[in-house]
């Protein structure tokens, strides 16, 4: 069975309360007719600022319209304590107490009905309109020689299409699904990933409403078909919920712990070239794999005959230990090196990825209490252990490490890192770290210095451990940032992305 969802709602189904939110839905949400246009159109003002926009909401209790943005509606909430409002322009439910918008069966239900009924009036009434029906699937298109023809005699046009906004789309919050919400903008804006599903490549022998891939390419037909109003993705987070239990629930959940349970749902629900089924992660060809992962390569020396042993793992994702955390942190931006590297130009002493990347591959004196059967002595020596990148992803995840958990602490590192628009890997690689051994750093700088990575989406969280909401930046095209925050999408500056607060990036290899 579903996990139970918000126990506010309870409060609201009393009386006439289905008939009540119809009301609403026909006049101040769908509005089908040219009469509820104009009541919507007169009637629907902040009754404390008299605005029109800025998010309007209404009260469900009572006869309130109240702005979000300005906290008129939530002062409206806590002075009568009515729990429950109605967004007004894409009509989800908020609930106060809950501090977001949540999901309800039957209300979704009536959500529903009311707008199919508006479509059907709007047609009536405007010929011309045709809205898609929900969750319609959208076939593979292919441009016609004649168009090919058009696109080469007119490169203006081609130029223009640079800058339009498919595949900007918000997703709407279903009851705290914020973390699911951000990891879907990156992976949709993802662009091998992006090929990959646009162009049908998916053959699938499973049931089609238990696969994630499956819905992962619908969705991806939903998000580039050209519609802007926000996407509800309710099959996702069913599945979600089926095939990793642990993430199911309306509680607040980690968006890295989705980004990484996710691609382990789409890795085992893939099939490499040979149509094998894709279990081992050694040695598997399905997208998620030749996308994401790449090698780390640790190096085990012993203290005493300096034999190396190594060792190669895959990786999808690398969790980076912040300056705040229990454990102790090296190097904190040493001398005027590390604020130049990598084009991390902020003020001195301010930590930046690269050295959050450095204290991830600096040799580590693992101990007496860790000592290691060498191969070389044949005995239990000390030794130290050193990390390397091996072989490069296609796309680079980078996790910090913002919440602590032990048995005496939990809270969120609010630690400041600065990070850049292009990432230099060559540091951090294996091949680096041999040529620093034989003296041959510098030559290695230059020899290896197309281990660039482009920024491509941040993830950034805002509020507490116990209360906080997810939004993500993502590059659309070369040189345009949108900020998505659920259903609101709105364009960002560079600046904006270098100031925020992530807490996961995704790179894209150059070359």
């Amino acid at each position: 069975m579903s996990p139970a969802g918000c126990p506010h709602v309870n409060g609201f189904k009393v009386d006439n309360w289905k008939q009540n939110l119809r009301v609403i839905y026909q006049c101040f949400v769908w509005s089908g007719s040219v009469e509820t246009r104009k009541r919507k159109a007169k009637s629907c003002v902040c009754h404390m600022c008299g605005a029109h926009l800025n998010r309007l909401h209404s009260c469900l209790y009572c006869v309130f319209f109240g702005c979000f943005a300005k906290k008129h509606i939530h002062e409206h909430a806590k002075n009568k304590r009515h729990n429950l409002a109605i967004d007004l322009l894409y009509g989800g439910i908020y609930c106060f107490v809950c501090q977001d918008y949540i999901y309800d069966k039957d209300m979704e239900q009536i959500a529903k009905e009311e707008q199919r009924k508006a479509w059907k009036l709007q047609g009536k009434f405007f010929p011309l309109f045709n809205p898609p029906s929900v969750g319609e699937k959208y076939s593979t298109w292919e441009p016609t020689k004649r168009e090919l023809e058009l696109l080469r005699h007119n490169p203006k046009r081609r130029k223009m299409t640079t800058n339009c906004t498919i595949g900007l789309r918000g997703l709407i919050n279903l009851g705290n699904t914020c973390f699911m919400n951000c990891i879907v903008q990156a992976l949709t804006h993802t662009p091998l990933l992006r090929d990959f599903f646009l162009s049908d490549r998916h053959k699938c022998e499973m049931q089609s409403n238990s696969c994630l891939v499956c819905e992962m390419s619908q969705l991806f037909q939903e998000f580039y078909s050209g519609h802007r109003s926000p996407h509800i993705p309710f099959r996702l987070l069913h599945l979600v919920w089926t095939h990793a239990r642990h993430l199911a629930g309306y509680e607040q959940q980690d968006a890295h712990e989705f980004l990484i349970a996710a691609l382990d749902v789409l890795h085992r629900h893939c099939k490499d070239d040979n149509g094998k089924k894709a279990n081992n992660p050694n040695n598997c060809n399905c997208i998620i794999d030749q996308i994401f992962t790449g090698g780390l390569q640790s190096d085990v020396t012993c203290q005493v005959c300096h034999g190396v042993s190594t060792t190669i793992d895959p990786f999808w994702d690398i969790s980076l230990d912040l300056p705040g955390s229990s454990t102790p942190f090296w190097p904190l931006s040493p001398g005027g090196d590390g604020s130049t590297l990598n084009g991390e130009s902020h003020l001195s002493g301010a930590t930046t990825l690269t050295d959050c990347l450095r204290r991830f591959t600096r040799p580590e004196h693992l101990g007496s209490g860790a000592k290691i059967k060498c191969s070389g002595c044949h005995s239990y020596q000390e030794s130290t252990k050193q990390l390397t990148m091996k072989k490069l992803p296609i796309v680079a995840c980078f996790h910090l490490k913002r919440f602590e958990h032990s048995a005496k602490l939990r809270r969120k590192i609010i630690t400041y890192v600065s990070f850049p628009l292009e990432l230099d890997m060559t540091p951090f690689m294996a091949s680096s770290k041999e040529n620093r051994m034989n003296g041959q750093y510098q030559q290695s700088v230059d020899v290896f210095n197309d281990n660039k990575y482009s920024l491509f989406a941040v993830v950034n969280h805002q509020g507490t451990l116990e209360s906080g909401h997810y939004t993500t930046f993502i590059r659309q095209h070369m040189d345009q940032w949108f900020k998505c925050d659920d259903a609101i999408i709105t364009k960002a500056s560079n600046k904006d992305v270098l100031d925020s607060e992530g807490c996961v990036f995704f790179l894209f290899f150059l070359h």
